[in-house]
């Protein structure tokens, strides 16, 4: 028996372990042939999880793919489509999803059929519903024009139209969403006063931690999150920052290409860095785009995007440091950045906090920043306007004997005035009452 109302088939989406459910009304040509359209800007990929974007400038049309685990899911089956993948288009730009009929037996083949070209209308009746869980899979459920749960869910459509790209369903796990459990328990937080300083260690236990970058790992400690630096959001899919002074840092990826990506960090470092009174090696200076650095010598370019129409315009194209022989010192390609953005930037949290040294404690202040819905060229638009900035750290203690150290820091930071120029949204939310 097929699924008889949008109840019940959120109920199985959440059983399958989906946390966040949207949907799309479909056009006649969203098709396996045609693929299928789901939007005009890159803030499709942060709907969507996947674990790589690989870049394909040889095509007629040059793209980005990723690809995804998409799976069908019915009453009683969730099967897997073998090819599916998001193709990013960055001369329209639009993003939409293929091979996701690709050895899947039970996928919805006979509605996802080419429509003569001539005996196209616009929207019909199709509602495609996609669920995505922690573990990176995408479930998919195409309700056909006909059905009862399209009825239901066009419907919602026009009492409470999309604000964006999809129309967002609620998961029935309770009456809060993520937005409500995130902020409830940030509020706790903040009438706690001051926290003693702490990280969470391996096992999720509290440990001391008299480090000066003690601000952020008390906040997630309290949140229940231990330390990582992968691609994913911290918690229920927001991202926390916590900060104490104007900047607050955005993300630390190292560099894959140039001199550091073939060498490592260690020789960039010797190479352009400089040495302090201690014997230790650096590499410091604030990096604005097209400007020198003073602190290194290097300039911060951006290849391959434009900056006035906020277009990619080269699949290609990356952020670049450049020595004064105009040599490739440090990049970051468009498809590395990509990913870390979309996926840990969609939802993110800016949590001010004060703090004590003696011993080291902190305390979350009121009001906390909330920002939804971005897309990658909002980051190199912000990059290129010098409202992001990349303010590296790492050094070389003890360089040339057998007791060095290496510490890895790139670090791209941004004014928090200038958050906005980051998301579709951005709101200050009370911690108090």
């Amino acid at each position: 028996m097929p699924f008889q109302a949008v109840a019940q088939l959120l109920a199985r989406f959440r059983d399958l372990g989906a946390t966040r459910v949207f949907c799309k009304h479909l056009f006649e040509n969203d098709n396996a042939k045609q693929q299928i359209y789901l939007g005009g800007s890159f803030e499709v990929l942060s709907f969507f999880p996947f674990d790589e974007v690989t870049e394909h400038p040889g095509l007629k049309e040059p793209n980005f793919k990723a690809p995804i685990d998409l799976r069908w899911v019915d009453v009683d089956s969730c099967e897997r489509a073998q090819g599916a993948q998001l193709i990013l288009y960055p001369k329209y730009p639009e993003v939409r999803l293929s091979g996701f009929l690709a050895g899947c037996k039970t996928a919805p083949s006979k509605y996802l059929q080419p429509v003569p070209k001539a005996a196209r209308k616009g929207k019909d009746g199709r509602v495609l519903v996609f669920g995505t869980t922690p573990d990176k899979i995408t479930l998919a459920f195409l309700a056909p024009g006909t059905s009862a749960i399209a009825s239901e869910l066009l419907e919602k459509f026009v009492t409470a139209p999309p604000d964006g790209l999809f129309l967002e369903l609620t998961v029935p796990t309770g009456s809060n969403t993520t937005r409500a459990v995130l902020l409830a328990t940030l509020r706790q937080i903040h009438k706690a006063g001051f926290h003693w300083s702490r990280k969470l260690d391996g096992k999720g236990g509290p440990v001391p931690y008299s480090a000066r970058n003690g601000g952020g790992y008390t906040l997630e400690a309290l949140l229940g999150i231990k330390p990582n630096a992968g691609a994913v959001p911290d918690f229920m899919g927001w991202e926390i920052k916590a900060y104490s002074s104007d900047r607050v840092t955005l993300m630390t990826p190292e560099p894959k290409g140039g001199f550091y990506g073939e060498r490592g960090v260690e020789a960039f470092v010797m190479k352009y860095g400089h040495d302090t009174a201690n014997g230790t090696r650096y590499f410091t200076g604030s990096h604005k785009v097209d400007v020198m650095s003073a602190g290194s010598g290097l300039t911060l370019v951006v290849r391959g995007f434009n900056a006035v129409d906020g277009k990619v315009t080269d699949v290609n194209g990356a952020i670049c440091l450049i020595d004064e022989r105009g040599k490739e010192a440090a990049s970051w390609p468009f498809s590395q950045l990509m990913v870390h953005w979309n996926k840990k930037h969609a939802f993110a949290a800016y949590v001010p906090f004060i703090s004590k040294k003696e011993p080291p404690e902190y305390k979350y202040e009121s009001p906390v920043l909330l920002g939804e819905h971005t897309e990658f060229p909002k980051y190199l638009a912000a990059l290129s306007q010098k409202a992001v900035i990349f303010d590296p750290g790492s050094k070389v203690t003890n360089p040339g004997t057998s007791h060095s150290k290496v510490k890895a820091r790139s670090q791209f930071r941004i004014s928090v005035r200038n958050l906005p120029l980051l998301y579709k949204t951005l709101i200050a939310e009370s911690l108090k009452g």
